[in-house]
């Protein structure tokens, strides 16, 4: 029985291990930059750098790196040895604080959106004190921010950090309106629970599509799908099971608080959830997990795969980002307490949060959106492309008599009977869980359900602490000056109701009549990442992040240029990835069949002269040569769009749109011919394995 307290955070250089090993004038420094956000004095960085790199030598790092989260979606890092030379031929191993603070690194091929010229190489890495340097794989990990020459951001995680601090400090200001002196910090907490799927590694080495794009771009569905529901929270297969105690073990080293674990709806899906902690780590930590994911399923002889959508037909993978806001003395903002009606800090943090969602929610779709994601938003399994919030009975029936003024009729809560006298009864909640809500209110927190599940945490929450501060800012201007603070602040909140409450939605987000209804209150609705992208630019857009020191304008302007080339990229690739399957190996299977056909039937007219002893051969050998000619116009087709995408003069955002107009529809076309044939020709020609293989392989 492993020891799992000390095997929990073995590998990281924690708050325990800082106390431990570093001067208590140096650590107490090193707090204060990391909760106050001073400065770091070169000095102090002088001493940890020489207590990280000899607590990491004893773990047996040799090298060190400085791991950054660049616009690529994946982390970063070059490794440097710890190794010194000195007189004599000898080597000592150093690591300064100069070393620890800053790293230079060659920017030159990671996505700019056109900061800055190809040839303009230089970009800078720095220490991000606020995340616990790790060791991975034989390197000490030193989790920094990635800027340019220039000083712009050219990563995930220092807009995170601006953003962090941006809404800690307004939310602040609205605590002490409430006489609360004793916060001195208000950090966002997330929680990323992480859906994926497992399948046998010698399926995958035979899909190049899974391979190339990390989804099935053919594909019949098989016999069996999710119809019965029976792999939900069924028994783990020993396989997986295996699979999963690895991965927490790796995970627990990192000090990654992954909690839960299960079958989720889709045969060989499964989900991981951790722990809530800071936005900044978690971010950090669900790159970790990730990573580590892939790594473990390796040893098992597995592939997890994180594509939204890997195989058409069956329920594809989410992220769900659940988002809270908690003080320095352990106070939930978003918790509402035994009377949440008599709430009014509650209320108040509850109002900024929808008045943040109605007057962004163009962002936060653009914050989520992927060419990947766009194959699972409104499929009957996440939740609409329409953003919307989800309360429940109780907040909303409060909000409308705050809104009417009327007294609100606090009911007791109901004790649940489950029909057996042997269970104990326990109290109802007051809210159930929806599931189709793209951001739901789920007792003390928000649940942003619509991040796919190959995607960054940091963008959604850029995005979320940004516009809550916004609003918390607009309140605390007002409240601050109110002659009257009690009547101010229910007038406020009554507006805020007001103004807001179209973005509130308890029903069925599945349900085609809530896209009308949507569309009448005046809610966004952007089914693709081409139709949303726009909004990143838009005049409101930039002003906000501008005026918080989020973003600037240009690093807005080069992240909307990234994303337009990242969606029309990962379509080339799944389109020429397409083409080649087709080409290579889809047609010279149908034509092998239809040459047995055409082989049996001439060997059957020979033997049986006279007699239509053939019908079957012969009914069948027209449909494939049917489907083979109908696959090979579409493949003209596809290979005549993808020679439009290549002539010049396309700007990012009209080649996104022509790959959404142009060439989506031509690769669904030969994908409807490819998967006829598969269900026609012979198991044993048929060059791919099926979704069944796939789905059901892993025991």
């Amino acid at each position: 029985m492993k020891d799992i307290p000390a095997l929990f955070g073995s590998m990281v250089f924690n708050d325990q291990v800082m106390q431990e090993r570093l001067p208590a004038d140096t650590y107490q420094a090193l707090m204060r930059t990391v909760e106050n956000g001073r400065r770091l004095d070169p000095s102090v960085a002088a001493v940890v750098a020489g207590a990280m790199k000899d607590w990491a030598i004893e773990k047996g790092a040799t090298h060190f790196t400085h791991w950054f989260q660049p616009m690529t979606g994946i982390t970063a890092e070059k490794h440097d040895s710890f190794i010194s030379p000195v007189p004599g031929g000898k080597v000592i191993m150093e690591f300064s604080g100069k070393e620890l603070i800053k790293g230079e690194s060659d920017a030159s091929s990671f996505p700019s959106g056109g900061l800055r010229a190809t040839f303009e190489a230089r970009g800078y890495t720095a220490w991000d004190a606020t995340s616990y340097a790790f060791i991975k794989d034989g390197t000490l990990c030193i989790p920094t921010a990635f800027c340019s020459y220039g000083g712009e951001a050219l990563d995930k995680k220092t807009p995170l950090l601006r953003s962090m601090e941006v809404l800690g400090r307004q939310a602040l200001r609205v605590l002490r309106l409430f006489g609360n002196e004793d916060v001195s910090l208000v950090r966002t907490t997330v929680g990323p629970e992480q859906e994926y799927f497992l399948i046998d590694k010698s399926m995958y080495d035979r899909r190049k599509d899974l391979i190339n794009t990390g989804r099935t771009l053919f594909g019949a569905r098989p016999s069996k799908g999710q119809e019965l529901h029976d792999h939900y929270y069924g028994a783990i297969k020993s396989r997986v099971a295996a699979y999963m105690r690895d991965l927490d073990e790796e995970l627990w080293k990192l000090g990654v608080l992954c909690k839960t674990e299960h079958n989720e709806g889709a045969p060989s899906q499964h989900e991981m959830a951790p722990i809530f902690t800071t936005a900044n780590i978690a971010a950090d930590h669900n790159q970790l997990t990730m990573e580590m994911m892939k790594k473990v399923a390796a040893r098992h002889d597995l592939v997890c795969l994180l594509h939204e959508k890997p195989f058409a037909g069956v329920s594809g993978s989410g992220k769900h980002n659940n988002w809270s806001l908690t003080t320095d003395t352990g106070v939930n903002l978003l918790e509402p307490g035994d009377t949440p009606h008599e709430n009014a800090q509650f209320l108040l943090f509850l109002c900024a949060v929808i008045k943040a969602v109605d007057e962004y929610q163009d962002m936060l779709r653009v914050s989520i959106a992927s060419a990947g994601n766009d194959h699972r938003l409104g499929a009957a399994e996440a939740p609409p492309a329409v953003v919307s919030i989800f309360l429940g009975d109780e907040l909303t029936a409060i909000l409308e008599s705050l809104e009417n003024e009327t007294a609100y009729d606090a009911k007791e809560k109901v004790q649940m009977r489950v029909g057996v006298h042997t269970l104990p009864r326990f109290p109802k909640d007051t809210t159930d869980r929806n599931r189709t809500s793209p951001f739901a209110f789920t007792g003390n927190k928000f649940e942003f359900r619509m991040l796919g599940s190959s995607q960054p945490v940091s963008e959604p929450n850029v995005v979320l602490n940004t516009a809550v501060a916004a609003a918390l800012d607009e309140f605390a201007t007002e409240l601050e000056a109110a002659q009257d603070f009690n009547g101010a602040l229910g007038a406020l909140i009554r507006r805020v109701i007001r103004t807001h409450k179209r973005i509130i939605f308890n029903g069925n987000g599945y349900d085609e009549a809530w896209l009308a209804e949507a569309a009448a209150r005046g809610l966004c609705n952007y089914p693709t990442t081409a139709d949303c992208l726009p909004c990143y630019v838009l005049p409101k857009n930039i002003a906000l992040f501008e005026k918080y020191g989020v973003y600037s304008e240009t690093e807005m302007r080069s992240r909307y240029d990234i994303y337009l080339q990242n969606y029309a990229k990962v379509l080339h690739i799944e389109a020429h990835t397409m083409v080649s399957m087709t080409q290579k190996d889809i047609i010279p299977a149908a034509l092998r069949y239809g040459r047995e056909l055409a082989q049996t039937i001439v060997a059957k007219r020979t033997a049986l002269p006279g007699l239509a002893c053939a019908d079957t051969e012969e009914t069948l050998l027209k449909k494939v040569n049917a489907l083979t000619d109908r696959l090979a116009g579409c493949l003209d087709t596809l290979r005549e769009s993808l020679h439009r995408a290549d002539e010049p003069g396309w700007t990012s955002q009209s080649l996104a749109e022509y790959y959404r107009d142009g060439v989506v529809p031509a690769m669904e076309a030969l994908r409807t011919a490819a998967d006829g044939l598969e269900v026609l020709v012979a198991k044993d020609l048929w060059p791919l394995p099926s979704y069944g293989d796939m789905l059901f392989s892993v025991r």
